[in-house]
């Protein structure tokens, strides 16, 4: 049996049925911004909460769902979608591919996305959101005011959306690179993507085990965390951070690999120590399993466990701040133009050096013990992962944009978005250290006046709405570009790797030929060569650079023979039944929560999907 295929090319059927990965790439991009905009709106209401001395904008329980859902959405449906969004896109354009591996499974990862998302959110519509916090500490999650069940079902579809979407990009870069692009080839983002990749595969499975636990706890009334039962909540701890400090680097790495092709491109010079920055992300990637525990000095671990696990954790800093010098090295001596993305690129570099000072504090135990569950942490970990991971994100959305669109976003209003961010930024969580030190603790939706806290709190709120002030900004370039923007072409940043040689926006098939690459920063090399005294010459047009093994250039590939301008070139057709099985799960999860007929339902749904998915023809017939 075999079902028709839809043949849509245009509107939105083509959208829901697409398995172009840059496609997916967009549709993971707008969704998880506008996730961003609910996620940063819940954060205004916390600080409009906290502005002043026993604040009456929310009550405690709507402050401690929306506190929960805050810290959920940024880190599960942002920062971890938005980087899938660039991976999505750029990735095999960066290694000279016509798409992933999986067409299919990488709808099917964007689908079970949404839905996911979706679910988490429809908690708010069916008795309450999540109440127990982002981290889920037990017995605190297992109480049924908590309504932790949408947490764990929620998370659990989640994680099956960004383990399949690992493995198709793992597998990808192995197998799919361009002739010529060894491993030491590849750009520095390919390779972050990859450490990524592991991350996710190896880390998810941990926090599965837990969620699985937790919800078996909650809804069939097991012993995994009761303390009552003899249970340990410790365990939960364990098996969360566990998954939760490998999690930071996924949530990290991808803004340095960014930050890491833009400064090359804006300096006019080549990545300073590219082994050196490659070898420290794979190091990051390793010593993240080891630092877990940092996490929970204050728990009584003893002073054996917590003196290793801070020697871990001062360890780690070592490959980040190795990176660091390597892009201050980068930038030393070249010729800088400070355009939009290297602002944002070098406002990274700023914001995560100090939040990973602060962070170098933390692992001083007897210091941890005073800062634990004050302001001090939260001023921290948003000093790393908005400082860090969102300045970065920001910095590729402004760099790749004319690549996705063909068109230039505004500079001016591009500058704006950025200097009103960055003191918006500081405003917001630098008075959060003070705070902290002041010994106001986190995740208390009120406070007596008479403690000091009055001014920094107004300040930090403050600094908030100046945030969402810099995002309005960032709209109305992107509404103004999508109008009348200026046309980028092909390269505008005169930029150093493969995507860039080919059209803005690229064509479905992104290659008419596949590439063959001889050096690192492979695009670059196609358009200069080194003269006598070590200056750049512009290699004229269709010439040879010298670079090139002379084995390759006379090796073309079957694509080289048979692929000019799309001839003979077989993409993957539409497919609807990765979003079908997608549709199943939440379907199933409903199931688990209300009704064992939706169980069954969310099963057929399940394989029905993939029954299509299994027997349809991977490829339009010639």
């Amino acid at each position: 049996m075999v079902f028709a295929r839809p043949k849509a090319t245009s509107g939105w059927w083509s959208w829901m049925t697409t398995v172009d990965h840059k496609r997916i790439g967009i549709l993971y991009g707008v969704t998880s911004f506008m996730f961003f905009l609910v996620g940063g709106s819940e954060a205004l209401l916390i600080r409009a909460q906290l502005a002043r001395p026993n604040g009456h904008v929310v009550t405690a329980e709507a402050y401690n769902e929306i506190f929960t859902m805050h810290g959920l959405t940024m880190i599960f449906l942002v920062v971890m979608p938005l980087s899938a969004a660039f991976f999505n896109y750029l990735i095999p354009l960066m290694i000279g591919a016509r798409d992933v591996a999986f067409p299919r499974l990488n709808a099917f990862s964007y689908w079970t996305f949404l839905f996911g998302g979706l679910f988490l959110y429809s908690s708010f519509l069916l008795g309450g959101a999540p109440a127990g916090g982002w981290f889920g500490y037990a017995p605190l999650s297992e109480q049924p005011a908590s309504h932790m069940h949408f947490y764990a079902l929620g998370l659990l579809i989640l994680g099956i959306s960004s383990t399949v979407a690992a493995i198709n990009f793992a597998v990808t870069i192995i197998n799919m690179r361009a002739p010529g692009m060894s491993l030491m080839r590849m750009p520095v983002f390919v390779w972050m993507t990859f450490v990524v990749s592991f991350l996710l595969i190896f880390a998810l499975p941990v926090l599965t085990v837990g969620l699985f636990e937790l919800f078996f706890d909650i809804r069939f009334g097991t012993n995994f965390f009761v303390v009552a039962k003899g249970a340990d909540p410790v365990l939960w701890e364990h098996l969360f951070w566990l998954f939760g400090h490998p999690e930071v680097y996924i949530l990290i790495l991808p803004a340095m690999g960014i930050v890491s092709e833009v400064l090359p491109v804006f300096s006019r010079k080549p990545l300073f120590g590219y082994p050196v920055v490659v070898f420290s992300g794979i190091a990051i990637g390793f010593m993240g399993w080891g630092v877990w525990a940092h996490h929970m000095f204050a728990v009584g671990l003893g002073p054996v466990a917590n003196s290793a696990f801070a020697l871990s954790t001062m360890f780690i800093a070592v490959p980040t701040g190795v990176k660091i010098f390597n892009w201050m090295g980068t930038l030393h001596g070249g010729d800088i133009r400070f355009r939009t993305p290297l602002l944002f690129a070098l406002g990274f570099i700023a914001m995560f050096t100090i939040g990973g000072l602060s962070g170098v504090t933390h692992a001083v135990v007897p210091a941890d013990y005073q800062q634990t569950d004050t302001y001090y942490i939260v001023a921290h970990f948003h000093y790393v992962l908005f400082g860090g991971s969102i300045f970065g994100l920001f910095a590729g959305i402004y760099y790749w944009w004319p690549k996705i669109t063909g068109k230039l976003l505004s500079e001016a209003i591009g500058k704006a978005h950025f200097w009103l961010m960055l003191i918006g930024f500081n405003l917001t969580f630098g008075p959060m250290h003070l705070l902290g030190l002041e010994g106001m603790p986190r995740r208390i939706y009120t406070y007596p006046t008479g403690r000091g806290w009055d001014f920094w709190n107004f300040v930090s709120t403050v600094g908030a709405f100046l945030i969402a002030t810099s995002i309005l900004v960032f709209l109305a370039n992107v509404v103004r570009t999508l109008r009348r923007g200026t046309a980028a072409g092909p390269d505008p940043w005169d930029a150093r790797t493969l995507e860039w040689s080919i059209p803005s926006p690229p064509p479905p098939h992104n290659f008419d030929e596949i590439p063959l690459v001889s050096a690192l920063d492979a695009h670059w090399h196609t358009k200069y060569a080194e003269g006598p005294e070590g200056e750049l010459v512009p290699v004229v047009a269709g010439g040879s650079n010298g670079h090139a093994d002379p084995d390759e250039e006379h090796a073309p590939t079957e694509a080289q023979e048979h692929g000019g301008h799309g001839h003979g070139i077989h993409m993957p057709s539409p497919s609807y039944f990765p979003l079908i099985a997608a549709l199943g799960l939440p379907i199933l999860a409903y199931g688990l929560l209300y009704s064992t007929i939706l169980v069954v339902d969310g099963v057929i749904t399940i394989l029905v999907g993939l029954y299509g998915w299994a027997v349809e023809p991977s490829a339009e017939p010639e």
